[in-house]
């Protein structure tokens, strides 16, 4: 499992050239031009797809945190007619796979006028897209005593305040696995971001890395594995100091086995 990216760290410091022609995990001749040329090797420099992966990915946690919560909230605690449908017609868009939705969904943002912008990658997350979210925050909101429920309905608070004062504050755990999924998942998208992004200076990381890769041949794979490199650092790094949270929100919320 772990080979692929031992290579992969041990390629981004060969020279180019021996590359496809030394597998060894230690090479025989260190460079780190791969670093150096990869940074700069595009038209703008590499810090500024990491800016804008940054960008998408930020405001994807912030839109699912808030809009999938409000959701997960109004389908765990509410009593309202239809319930049960809008349940089960969310749990069927889980199914629905993503490229079904592609072309209708790229005609109605090219309407609107933003594609090549990073609207079409944040905007939807404001309004609960996610079912997979929306169904772990459920899960985990049931698990929170209904008696809290009453006791603050006795004590004057509105259905919203109960959500924002009672259920949020212990759901974090859920919440907190929430962000983690929605970053890891957001900054690895490739699919979506190479639709929608067309300009270079919007490019994301994962449509960055694919300009190094030259349909004539002329692909330059150090420069590649070293900026590949770089950009798993920031899900790994996300990974390892959210990893308790990730771990509790998952093992609270019903989804574990």
């Amino acid at each position: 499992m772990l080979y692929p990216l031992l290579w992969m760290l041990a390629s981004s410091f060969k020279p180019t050239s021996m590359i496809l022609s030394d597998i060894s995990l230690w090479p025989r001749a260190l460079t780190l031009d791969n670093y150096m040329n990869g940074w700069n090797a595009l038209e703008y420099p590499f810090g500024t797809f990491f800016w804008n992966s940054l960008i998408v990915c930020v405001g994807a946690v912030i839109g699912n945190v808030i809009s999938c919560s409000m959701a997960a909230f109004v389908l765990a605690r509410l009593r309202f007619k239809g319930r049960k449908l809008w349940f089960a017609l969310m749990l069927c868009t889980i199914m629905l796979p993503y490229h079904v939705l592609v072309v209708p969904q790229y005609v109605l943002f090219q309407k609107l006028g933003w594609v090549n912008t990073f609207l079409p990658l944040i905007v939807p997350k404001f309004f609960a897209t996610d079912a997979f979210f929306i169904f772990l925050l459920m899960q985990f909101i049931r698990t929170i005593p209904r008696e809290l429920d009453a006791a603050a309905r006795i004590d004057g608070c509105s259905y919203f305040q109960l959500y924002l004062r009672i259920i949020l504050p212990l759901a974090v755990p859920a919440l907190a696995t929430t962000a983690i999924f929605t970053f890891i998942w957001t900054w690895s998208d490739f699919f979506s971001q190479l639709i929608y992004l067309n300009d270079q200076a919007s490019y994301t990381v994962s449509v960055a890395l694919r300009s190094f890769l030259d349909s004539s041949g002329s692909s330059d794979f150090g420069a590649l594995f070293a900026m590949s490199l770089l950009s798993l650092l920031p899900i790994f790094g996300f990974f390892l100091i959210f990893q308790r949270m990730l771990i509790n929100g998952i093992a609270t919320s019903g989804l574990k086995g």
